[in-house]
């Protein structure tokens, strides 16, 4: 079946559940929209652990499917009364199909990012956070990663009132040491994002991936997804978690794919 039926089977499905999921959840409306609007902010004060699953149409000559496994844990610490520092780390595992005839599938550890915000404590409507991104060359394989060292400025600014909030996440990437024999990094990344609630932790949920790499070539500067998602935060057991499923359409690439894919989310929630 190829990923168009797949999505139209998987799709209808995960959302049903979703939406079962919002009269059988033991978890009152209040908590439950409580902790949805938290996950739609990057810095909240919330420990997290998102496992991302991504499935993308059109690579190699087979235009076939990549898998990729993000495992996003968010710790927030303390550091005093007026300042908390979040760590959101991208730890990717990757199932790569062949790109060109006899070269084979790759499956492994992709590179690492690990980003650092400060964030002031008090609440408002605007929230912001601003620090360190680094790059950690951690594949398994050469054609998984980058091979480089990267480092540079990352930020978030978004504002959260009545049912809506809505931002952007922005960092850059530039490499300082690694292979030589690789090309470098210089790397911008955009990230606008909207969520609407639509109350008993139910939310909508739309967002660009813009990543625009400085230098390749002309005409192939650009990768971007536009993803739109419905996520529900629940309860098994006494353990919140969140649900999320999406479709994603690239509206940009530089060799004309991936075309299209589906994303799904668990995410652990640990409220202090």
């Amino acid at each position: 079946m190829n990923i168009t039926g797949r999505i139209g089977h998987a799709l209808p499905c995960a959302i049903g559940i979703i939406l079962y999921g919002s009269a059988v959840t033991s978890v009152s409306a209040q908590s439950a929209d409580e902790l949805a609007k938290a996950t739609a902010n990057p810095v909240a004060n919330l420990i997290s652990l998102p496992l991302q699953s991504n499935w993308e149409k059109g690579y190699g000559p087979g235009n076939d499917t990549q898998y990729t496994l993000n495992v996003q844990p968010v710790i927030p610490v303390k550091l005093n009364d007026e300042w908390n520092l979040i760590t959101r780390t991208i730890v990717p595992f990757v199932h790569q199909p062949e790109m060109s005839i006899g070269q084979g599938d790759d499956w492994g550890l992709g590179d690492t990012v690990a980003s650092f915000f400060l964030s002031p404590t008090a609440g408002g409507r605007v929230i912001w956070g601003a620090g360190p991104v680094l790059l950690l060359p951690t594949a398994s394989a050469a054609r998984l990663g980058t091979e480089k060292w990267g480092a540079g400025p990352s930020g978030v600014v978004l504002v959260q009132e009545a049912n809506w909030t809505y931002g952007i996440l922005a960092n850059h990437l530039w490499s300082f040491a690694g292979d030589d024999t690789r090309r470098e990094v210089n790397a911008s990344f955009l990230n606008p994002f909207v969520t609407y609630s639509l109350g008993q932790g139910v939310s909508l949920t739309g967002q660009a991936e813009l990543t625009y790499d400085w230098n390749a070539e002309q005409g192939k500067h650009t990768t971007m997804p536009l993803t739109i998602s419905i996520g529900k935060v629940t309860h098994i057991g006494k353990q919140p978690i969140s649900f999320n499923v999406g479709y994603r359409y690239f509206a940009e690439t530089p060799n004309g794919n991936p075309e299209h894919g589906i994303r799904m989310l668990v995410n652990f929630l640990f409220p202090k």
